[in-house]
């Protein structure tokens, strides 16, 4: 428990800046780029888990700050940790990108963070960090199964969108230059990122048991 209180203010604190840097210097230090590639991450990891907290109350976390069960600095935690993973999975590509790369981009990074997401989250409901009242929980199974109803399929399919975004906006903004397609290319993404993930993990649920996975078994 005490690593999840501490690492919770770590990342945001320490590691965004570092993050910040680092993505700055790929970029040859252009703010534009940066924010393409960590707007992304952040925002939804501030939309869907909020949501899926205080809204359908599926997930609770067991930390003192909070707003409602959603801690206010989640978005700069997982954010920063998919950004690092994305500079340290994703080299930058060669100025002819093509379907190829990007479908290569996104299955590295699928499966990065879908391994990764899913043994954090199993740790941290294990001792009680993390809180979800899904079907598993309900069925009074183990932290294995309870994050495995959701963390492949969901962060799966996050990783893949994540990973194909950076690719395109590095393609269209960096190689070719093209910054006046800078705001709808961003907007684009956070709206594939943001969409896509919850429909496939709503499509798995209906597929394996019937139901949408957006009940809570709360007791």
């Amino acid at each position: 428990m005490r690593f999840f209180r501490i690492y919770q203010y770590v990342v945001p604190l320490v590691l965004f800046p570092l993050s910040y840097w680092l993505w700055w210097r790929r970029y040859d230090y252009d703010h534009r780029l940066v924010l393409f590639a960590l707007s992304i991450p952040i925002v939804f990891s501030y939309v869907v888990p909020a949501l899926g907290t205080n809204w359908l109350r599926i997930w609770e976390f067991n930390t003192r700050l909070r707003i409602g069960r959603f801690r206010p600095q989640h978005g700069f935690l997982f954010g920063t940790a998919t950004s690092l993973f994305g500079l340290l999975c994703l080299g930058y590509p060669a100025p002819n990108l093509d379907a190829w790369e990007m479908l290569r981009a996104g299955f590295v990074m699928a499966s990065v963070l879908a391994f990764w997401n899913w043994l954090y989250d199993v740790h941290a409901l294990r001792v009680g960090f993390l809180v979800v009242y899904n079907r598993a929980y309900s069925e009074s199974r183990g932290p294995e199964a309870i994050a495995t109803e959701y963390c492949p399929v969901f962060f799966g399919t996050f990783g893949f969108c994540y990973g194909i975004a950076i690719r395109a906006g590095e393609y269209y903004l960096a190689e070719l230059g093209r910054f006046d397609l800078f705001w709808p290319l961003l907007l684009l993404c956070h709206f594939i990122v943001l969409l896509c993930p919850v429909l496939a993990y709503i499509a798995l649920s209906l597929a394996t048991s019937g139901r949408t996975g957006l009940r809570t078994y709360e007791p």
